[in-house]
């Protein structure tokens, strides 16, 4: 039990799904530099939302080194940071990301230059999960720059609706109370699908498990599903020129309208205790791609529209399992970090048939993200490396062990600057190429 718990916590991530971000002592850190290294010049480019722009963990950045030294990539600053996994947004010369404080969650905005601090806005989100004292109490979602707005969302199940440039408050939902919640053992950590004028959110519960909620105020625009929750991040996706939201809940995969809640499909997925966390992967040809530990593993459905109904195939499905990590699909096959109480392996599989590729050792269990051609990968030991990945061969370029264990926060990349965190550092590493 001991063990499951380790684990449980580890997907709290997300990610992821688990994916997200906090720690360090519980202090502000003072508004200077933390350190004297030239600040970077801001480089216009962002990562508003989970996954980045496709929600997909793929940067279209260019113009990447391809190797570091061995103390790894130039520091272009760095400083303390609160308690928890959040995921680091960037727009322009801006970052945000949300840590702990006491019983607080703190949403911060710091200059992407200096790492200063522009603002800060605090409120009351006291959570304690059954292994807190290993892990702590979270955050785990990464705030999403959403318009003027940015949207975070707590353990407790609290949505909040911030003006990016103040921080002030200008709405806020609360999925447990007000739309009877699943309420997540290790944490909520699902983040909101921005479509058209809504925030598409994953709630469960018995008759609004799924919700979409008006960016402007927060009215809720409809309320739909039945479902238990679980910690995976919903994807939009388009079957035969269809709009569907594909969702990983806890025991099943479904699709449904996103303009009215309607449930379109939904197929067996089943996960011990629900804890299901990676993000689906949408692929060309109709395939979409989902995973989990406990039980779970991977398979591909294919779906197709007839008559107005969506048709779901299951391809295949085996026992690798992307716990927390984020999924990378390039052309016809998908990379990823498999494993979640064990050993993990970098694994490349086909993804029309789930064929094994290859399995690598060397890393721990690791969050992904592609770029210029290559692998951006930090394992949960705080190691960084950058691969390149093909079918037929994984090839370490360079690798640095800068952060300390529990490195669970994936990657955020914006033009060539990386952004990294654990549970007591942020920092800003420069990976242009010299």
């Amino acid at each position: 039990m001991h063990r499951l718990m380790t684990c449980a916590f580890i997907l709290i991530l997300l990610a992821f799904g688990l994916s997200s971000a906090r720690n360090a002592q519980n202090k502000v850190p003072e508004k200077k530099a933390a350190t004297s290294k030239p600040s970077l010049q801001p480089n216009g480019s962002s990562w508003m939302q989970w996954g980045g722009a496709n929600r997909d963990f793929i940067s279209d950045s260019k113009a990447l080194a391809n190797s570091w030294p061995a103390a790894g990539p130039p520091k272009l600053w760095s400083r303390a940071l609160g308690d928890g996994y959040s995921g680091i947004a960037v727009e322009g010369t801006t970052l945000y990301t949300v840590y702990r404080r006491g019983s607080q969650d703190i949403v911060t905005a710091i200059e992407a230059s200096t790492g200063t601090t522009v603002w800060e806005y605090a409120y009351e989100a006291e959570f304690k999960n059954s292994f807190s004292e290993k892990v702590g109490p979270g955050p785990y979602a990464m705030p999403q720059v959403v318009g003027d707005r940015l949207v975070t969302a707590s353990g407790i199940g609290k949505i909040q609706s911030l003006d990016k440039k103040t921080g002030r408050p200008v709405w806020s939902r609360d999925l447990y109370v007000e739309f009877g919640g699943t309420r997540l053992e290790f944490g909520y950590s699902c983040h909101a699908l921005p479509y058209k004028d809504t925030l598409i959110l994953l709630a469960g519960g018995s008759f609004s498990a799924a919700t979409a909620l008006r960016q402007s105020d927060g009215a809720a625009l409809w309320k739909s599903l039945q479902f238990k929750n679980a910690y995976s991040s919903p994807v939009l996706i388009e079957v035969d020129g269809q709009p569907q939201v594909a969702a990983l809940v806890a025991s099943e995969v479904i699709g449904f309208n996103p303009d009215s809640g309607q449930l379109l499909w939904r197929h067996p997925h089943e996960t011990q205790y629900g804890l299901a966390v990676s993000t689906p992967v949408w692929a060309p040809g109709n395939l979409l791609f989902i995973s989990s530990a406990y039980g779970g593993g991977s398979r591909v459905l294919q779906l197709s529209l007839s008559g107005g109904k969506t048709a779901v195939k299951e391809l295949w499905h085996n026992g690798l399992q992307s716990h927390f990590g984020t999924v990378i699909r390039h052309g016809d096959h998908l990379y990823f970090s498999s494993g979640h109480d064990g050993p993990a392996f970098m694994t490349c599989i086909k993804i029309q048939s789930g064929e094994l590729m290859w399995q690598k050792r060397g890393f721990a269990k690791a969050q992904l993200l592609a770029a210029d051609g290559k692998l951006i990968l930090l394992d949960e030991d705080g190691t960084l490396a950058l691969a390149e990945a093909t079918p037929t061969e994984f090839r370490v370029l360079a690798q640095a062990s800068l952060l300390q264990s529990l490195s669970w926060t994936p990657p955020t990349l914006a033009g060539t600057t990386l952004y990294l965190r654990d549970r007591h550092n942020l920092m800003a590493l420069d990976l242009a190429a010299k």
